[in-house]
This record gives C-alpha cells, structure tokens and sequence, in this order.
C-alpha cells in the first residue's frame, strides 16, 4: 500500500512537473526600437492642419466665410488631432474629413461655432 502511494504521488509529480513554465533568466529582455509619434505641432504643420480644416468647413458651407469656424476647430482640437490632420494631409489621405468633423462634434465647438454664426448674422 505504502508503495502504491509513493507510486502515485510520485506519477502526480512527474506530470505536475511537466506543466511548469520555465523561469525567465536574468539578463536584459530585448527591446524593439520604439518610435515615438511626434508630440509637439510646429508653425508648418499647424498651418497645414488649418488649411485642410479650412478646406473642410468650406466643402460644407460654400460661398461663407469659414475663418471664424476654422478658428473655433482649431481652438478645440488636440495636438495629437492637429498633428494628425497635418500628417493626413501630407499624405495625400481622405480621413482629415471624419477628424474635422469629429472636433466639430464637440459640445465646446458647436458652441463656439454657434456663437461665431451668430456675430455674423448680426
């Protein structure tokens, strides 16, 4: 009996044993380069980024003067979102357009623009 037990305990070891994850060894874990997306917005690419919101307000509202609206997308956009408007641009891509319209979603922008609308129908 008393072997028996032995037998088994030892089987449970053995399988118990296959199951355990081999320790990570002590050394330095490789790293991959990291490139870090830009974090500041220069005067070229923040007048890049107001150019395209430019041309997006004026794709929605021809024949009115935009710069008021513009202003009020710009003033309420990150720098990330502004850095990636610029980007977009020089890139040739579309999706400046769902950036646009996403800043002018914004409780704070549609405020503004209201505002800016109203001063101009006055």
């Amino acid at each position: 009996m008393r072997f028996q037990l032995t037998a088994i305990c030892g089987a449970a070891a053995l399988t118990l044993a296959a199951c355990v994850a081999p320790l990570p060894t002590t050394g330095p874990a490789p790293t991959a380069p990291v490139t870090t997306a830009p974090t500041t917005l220069d005067a070229a690419s923040r007048q890049a980024a107001r150019t395209v919101i430019n041309s997006e307000m004026q794709k929605r509202l021809p024949g009115v003067n935009v710069a008021p609206y513009t202003d009020c997308v710009v003033n309420n956009a990150t720098t990330a979102e502004m850095i990636d408007i610029a980007q977009m641009s020089a890139a040739g891509s579309v999706g400046a357009a769902d950036s646009v319209a996403s800043i002018v979603s914004r409780p704070a922008t549609t405020q503004c623009i209201a505002s800016a609308a109203s001063s101009a129908s006055t």
